[in-house]
């Protein structure tokens, strides 16, 4: 399905990064400034953490997506380490990351918990979680995102399954997406930065 989505000559979601992760960014721990971008797509946020000296690895199921998001690196004159993989058996590793992103990365309810949990312990104490995703809200304003209600989250959604954490951000909110032309208008989102004490 997702090969062919991303089977095009235009970037389906954009080549900018995602705006919620340009202002998180800030709170990624820059150390050794390892970070892992789940079902990174064409490879606009990956570039974007890449050109700001981040060691990046991206995961995403579609190879169709990952051969685009290698163009827009060498565009961009940056190096991003790209893994063709779905995140049900992918090896997250522990202690391994500062940073972990999820953009719009919407998967089933059960997968979601246990990637979550990966997510968790793969970074390292003091490593940050940034996930945007689409609520159940969404499903009224048709501007983006999956069209099951089990794929959607919510800010008690991400509470319970990273309890573990400590929240610095974590809000639903209305905001509007211009991403390409999948993700286009006024929009229903959780936003959530969380750390790893």
């Amino acid at each position: 399905m997702w090969d062919k989505i991303y089977n095009t000559a235009e970037y389906m979601y954009g080549t900018e990064p995602n705006q919620f992760l340009q202002e998180s960014v800030q709170y990624i721990p820059k150390r050794s400034g390892n970070i892992l971008c789940l079902g990174d797509g064409e490879g606009r946020n990956s570039v974007y953490l890449a050109k700001l000296g981040y060691n990046v690895t991206a995961v995403d199921l579609s190879s169709v997506a990952i051969n685009k998001a290698k163009k827009l690196a060498d565009e961009h004159q940056v190096k991003v380490t790209y893994i063709h993989a779905n995140l049900d058996n992918y090896e997250f590793g522990e202690n391994q990351w500062d940073g972990i992103v999820s953009i719009f990365c919407h998967l089933p309810s059960q997968l979601r918990a246990r990637v979550n949990h990966s997510a968790f312990l793969s970074l390292r104490p003091g490593g940050v979680y940034v996930i945007e995703g689409y609520t159940t809200r969404q499903l009224e304003y048709k501007t983006g995102g999956p069209s099951s209600e089990d794929m959607m989250i919510s800010g008690q959604i991400l509470s319970s399954e990273l309890s573990q954490m400590k929240t610095i951000i974590l809000t639903e909110t209305e905001r509007f997406i211009h991403e390409g032309i999948k993700h286009n208008g006024l929009s229903h989102v959780v936003q959530g930065v969380l750390i790893k004490s």
